[in-house]
C-alpha cells in the first residue's frame, strides 16, 4: 500500500472542483444552498478488507490510523526490533497534511512491509477514497476504500 503525488494532486483538483461546484440554487425558491464538499473523516474498509481505518482532519489534511485488523494484528514487520510486538490497532497509518492538486501529500506505512512511502490520498466521492504510496514516484501501489460509517 502507498501514497504518491499524482494521487494526491488528483486528491486536490477534484477538492477545488466540489468547491467551486458546491453552491447551486434551489428551482421553485430561488434561494442558494451551499454543499458541503466531500469530507473523509469516518471509519474505512482497506479495499482488501482485512483492516479498518479512522480517518481524521489533520491540521488542513487528513491522518488515518488503524483502528482493527485480522489476524495477529502486530507490527511484526516495523523496522525497530522494539514495536515488533506492539497492536497495529491505534498505529496511525497515513498523514496526508498538505492539500496538493486533487488531493493530499504525505505518507504512509505499510504494516505487511515495515516500510513508510511517500503517499498520497484523494476523495473519489462520499463513500470512497483512494490511498496510494510510492518507491521513488515511480513505482506506485494504490487502493480504493470504502466507507464504513
Amino acid at each position: 500500500m502507498a501514497f504518491n503525488g499524482r494521487a494526491a494532486r488528483r486528491i486536490g483538483a477534484a477538492g477545488l472542483v466540489g468547491l467551486a461546484l458546491g453552491g447551486g440554487v434551489l428551482p421553485r425558491c430561488g434561494a442558494a444552498q451551499a454543499q458541503k464538499a466531500p469530507d473523509a473523516t469516518g471509519l474505512w474498509l482497506t479495499e482488501t478488507g482485512d483492516s479498518k481505518v479512522r480517518i481524521t482532519r489533520c491540521g488542513s489534511g487528513y491522518c488515518g490510523t488503524l483502528a482493527s485488523t485480522s489476524g495477529p494484528g502486530l507490527d511484526a514487520k516495523n523496522p525497530d526490533a522494539a514495536l515488533r510486538s506492539r497492536s497495529l490497532v491505534g498505529v496511525q497509518i497515513m498523514n496526508a497534511p498538505k492539500a496538493s492538486g486533487d488531493g493530499f501529500e504525505g505518507s504512509l506505512y505499510n504494516p505487511n512491509d515495515g516500510k513508510t512511502y511517500s503517499g498520497s490520498m484523494s476523495i473519489k466521492g462520499p463513500n470512497l477514497v483512494e490511498v496510494s504510496g510510492c518507491v521513488m514516484s515511480v513505482f506506485c501501489k494504490r487502493q480504493t476504500w470504502k466507507r464504513v460509517n
